[in-house]
């Protein structure tokens, strides 16, 4: 059981790494203060944003998302006193 342990400990690792490195290739959503006390934090209704789950960037998201759910669910197990 104690083998078991430690590769899911090994996965958890290598996946908080991966999902760092995915948070950090995403592309900064914010405006910044001033875009959104202009009045200009919603304009991006661009071809490009609309269509944005299409691209490379969109499907980095949900495999981020996806890595989240994932790495939460596995730290629950790893917590579990069946180790």
């Amino acid at each position: 059981m104690a083998v078991l342990f430690y590769i899911l400990l090994v996965v958890f690792l290598l996946g908080c790494v991966g999902l760092v490195g995915a948070i950090l290739l995403q592309k900064k959503r914010s405006a910044g203060g001033m875009g959104s006390i202009a009045g200009m934090g919603n304009v991006a209704d661009s071809y490009w944003d609309k269509n944005k789950s299409r691209s490379a960037e969109g499907a980095l998201e949900r495999w981020t998302k996806l890595g989240a759910v994932f790495l939460a669910i596995l730290a629950v197990v790893l917590c579990l006193p069946i180790f």
